[in-house]
């Protein structure tokens, strides 16, 4: 068992910042450096203009592959690992039953005077669901992206996940496109695997959407084809933020915070805490859990460098700087939980008490596990069936109810000095009783 240096986390005083230092503190991007961004769209560039042969290109430059596996293989994988599978339609039925409900209703406004308006909803017809690959293996992002585009009538739905340094995809990752139904799985990764879904390449028809997860080279990809193709949400490395008080169990917290930590070496990991004796306890415990964890190396890296804990002089400080930071993951271990809860209004998923882990709702809840980072959750929210559709306005008026705005449609035309605008609508009636 390799040992690893014992964490200390950067430690701030919330009382001793000015606005602009607390504000700074926030401040962190799914994509910080400007150079991935830039390599990230000179490869989306290169593969929306060579096709195949740039992707060809890219996968010997980076890695990850280029091959579709058939649905025979998926099966296969399935049936080899039958307990794992079993657990996989599980965490379906799940998944399914959470966002059945949210398939959205159509939207009508009738005006007795002649004017209907009617806000439309439909699936879309292919999109595209990454899920990180390669050294770890993620099944359960197959599930949270594919089941909700099911659930919402995607006709076609694509999963790009890389292959591992062995050439193949994770055994339990086919198992659950299988499970989950996706309808094409293609062994490709990173902004590349981005790029292909997004213009498509001589084997791969394009996609309207593309959803899922990644590393900042997926994210920065993502930003890359937006525009010329839709995106779910920028969502970079993985991040959690837990928020206790002086009833806190350290080694809860410290588990908590490396529950998400574990994801890579630059997932930020924060404690918030009204308590200035807990973080020294929990970096004991983080301290003791280490050495039990098989990716101890990575949480330290992460701890080492993006764990914080913040020390507020009371609650509502506390609460304030969490929405503020507006992480990914939120724990609450607190001594009102409740209370609490109902203040935080700006997370991508929050987590109520001791016994609500944050790996409950990674793999087993049925909510979804694809949520907003680098403080994007102050305007985002979690992967929804919504985001596997589209909106559109139907509008309907009769003569009455034209005549009867006609007067806003004039006077606002005249103020923009759209002088087409007016004639549109009032040669509606002066043309009247006209071949």
């Amino acid at each position: 068992m390799n040992a690893v240096s014992p964490p200390r986390l950067r430690q701030v005083l919330l009382g001793e910042l000015t606005e602009a230092e607390s504000t700074e503190l926030c401040r962190r991007s799914a994509v910080p450096d400007p150079e991935v961004r830039r390599i990230a769209r000179a490869i989306c560039e290169e593969i929306r203009n060579e096709g195949d042969r740039a992707m060809a290109r890219v996968d010997a430059r980076h890695g990850g592959g280029y091959f579709p596996v058939t649905q025979a293989e998926l099966e296969r994988a399935a049936d080899r690992i039958p307990e794992v599978t079993a657990a996989l339609e599980e965490a379906k039925d799940r998944i399914a039953a959470f966002h059945r409900p949210q398939i959205p209703s159509d939207i009508h406004r009738e005006d007795v005077r002649g004017i209907a308006i009617t806000r439309r909803w439909s699936p879309l017809g292919r999109v595209g669901a990454y899920v990180p690959g390669g050294k770890a293996a993620y099944p359960s992002t197959v599930l949270m992206t594919v089941v909700p585009a099911k659930v919402a009538g995607v006709r076609e739905v694509v999963v790009a996940t890389p292959a591992g340094d062995d050439g193949k995809v994770n055994r339990a990752t086919l198992a659950a496109c299988w499970v989950a139904g996706a309808d094409e799985v293609w062994a490709m990764g990173g902004a590349g695997a981005v790029a292909t879904l997004a213009y498509g390449t001589e084997q791969v028809k394009r996609v309207d959407k593309i959803v899922g997860p990644g590393s900042q080279w997926v994210t920065a990809a993502k930003l890359a084809v937006f525009g010329d193709c839709g995106i779910d949400l920028p969502a970079g490395p993985s991040e959690v933020l837990v928020l206790a008080d002086d009833s806190a169990d350290p080694a809860l917290v410290a588990a908590d915070l490396l529950c998400q930590a574990e994801h890579g070496p630059d997932s930020p990991a924060v404690l918030v805490t009204t308590d200035p004796t807990l973080p020294s306890r929990v970096e004991e415990a983080l301290e003791e859990q280490l050495v039990f964890l098989e990716r101890r190396e990575i949480l330290a890296e992460a701890l080492s460098n993006h764990g914080m804990t913040v020390i507020a002089s009371d609650m509502t400080q506390a609460l304030s700087f969490t929405n503020r930071y507006a992480a990914e993951h939120v724990s609450l271990l607190t001594g009102d939980t409740e209370t609490h809860a109902k203040e935080i209004t700006a997370a991508g998923s929050v987590y109520i008490g001791r016994w609500s882990v944050e790996s409950a709702g990674d793999y087993a809840t049925g909510a979804n596990h694809v949520l907003p980072t680098g403080g994007l959750a102050a305007c985002y929210g979690p992967l929804s069936v919504d985001d596997f559709g589209s909106w559109r306005q139907e509008q309907r008026l009769t003569r009455e109810g034209l005549a009867d705005i006609l007067p806003i449609i004039t006077r606002l035309a005249d103020v923009e000095g759209f002088t087409a605008h007016r004639r549109a609508a009032e040669l509606r009636f002066s043309t009247e009783g006209a071949a």
